[in-house]
């Protein structure tokens, strides 16, 4: 069995009591990063779990090894923090364990994009994630666009995670292609230092001179 365990954004008081059952009863942990997970597991009185790390370029290269255990053993997946497979890996994991007749379970639990969401004070009614934007300056560009013209048929909520270091980069194509819209920045959610801005693209630029932290972006059209 295959369980997708969603660990804490931040706060660690966010693990449910299902997932640290789940995790104590798991034989083997698969993690993005066994050092993060190490510290998690600590926290929480469970040591001396095997652990595999499973990150983007290998995580096809031990699909089989990892359905292999699954087959009669407890496999508790989990990312560095949040639901995994949202911006993680375990996609691929996931699919061949569905085609190899692997039963698997999500475990809910805490996820920055819907965190983000409900805090924002834009309307959730309609919404759509779309990860990181685009590396290429061009299609970043190109994907904004597109966005403006879906809210003409359908408006709704648009959310992005994105890295401090890329923050600057987004809001200036995001202003340029869309005008200076009003847009919504969430940031160390959960954390002592959460914060969830609202302003406009050229507010937010002056505002994040410096940013730390990894940071969700929202507006809505």
């Amino acid at each position: 069995m295959l369980y997708l365990v969603s660990t804490p954004i931040g706060n660690l008081e966010d693990i449910t009591l299902r997932a640290i059952r789940v995790l104590r009863e798991a034989d083997v942990i698969i993690a993005e990063d066994t050092r993060h997970t190490g510290l998690l597991l600590r926290n929480f009185d469970i040591s001396h779990k095997p652990m595999v790390s499973l990150y983007d370029e290998v995580e096809v290269s031990k699909i089989d090894e990892i359905l292999r255990q699954a087959q009669d053993k407890a496999v508790a997946l989990v990312s560095d923090a949040g639901t995994p497979l949202v911006s993680d890996p375990g996609y691929k994991l996931v699919r061949e364990a569905l085609k190899a007749g692997v039963e698997v379970v999500a475990i809910p639990g805490p996820t920055a994009l819907v965190t983000a969401l409900t805090v924002s004070g834009l309307p959730p009614d309609k919404f759509l994630f779309l990860g990181y934007p685009p590396e290429k300056e061009s299609h970043q560009r190109e994907l904004f666009e597109k966005l403006g013209l879906m809210s003409q048929m359908c408006p709704m909520s648009f959310i992005f995670y994105v890295s401090p270091y890329k923050l600057e980069k987004n809001l200036r194509n995001l202003g340029e292609v869309l005008g200076d819209i009003e847009v919504v920045v969430a940031r160390e959610l959960t954390k002592v230092y959460e914060e969830v801005w609202h302003g406009r693209v050229s507010e937010a630029m002056a505002h994040f001179k410096e940013p730390k932290g990894e940071m969700v972006l929202m507006f809505h059209l």
